[in-house]
């Protein structure tokens, strides 16, 4: 019986468990007519962004500090995983002038 009463001493004693984080989740980013659509503005780390390409060109997602590549031929997808906070600014390799920012936070 003491051994019972130590043992919910103890639990009863213990920190509560850290609240589970919200599960990582999927955006789309639609790239047609030359241009890569809009960005979703709640980005977290461990985020996906899936690059999909309606357009009838080639693209490429590229990041500009290297952190992901994707290229996508003419109706394709890709995906990236988004690993690290902080800002992060990509362009089309075949397009230069195509750009956009992701804003990843923690």
């Amino acid at each position: 019986m003491k051994q019972l009463l130590l043992v919910a001493a103890v639990a009863l004693a213990a920190p509560a468990a850290p609240r589970a984080t919200a599960p990582d989740r999927n955006h789309v980013i639609v790239i047609d007519n030359l241009r890569f659509g809009p960005v979703p503005a709640d980005l977290r780390v461990g985020d996906a962004i899936i690059w999909r390409n309606q357009d009838m060109f080639r693209h490429s997602a590229t990041a500009r500090n290297g952190s992901f590549d994707v290229d996508l031929p003419a109706g394709k997808t890709g995906n990236t995983r988004l690993t690290k906070p902080g800002t992060v600014i990509f362009y089309c390799r075949y397009h230069p002038g195509m750009t956009g920012r992701l804003n990843v936070r923690n």
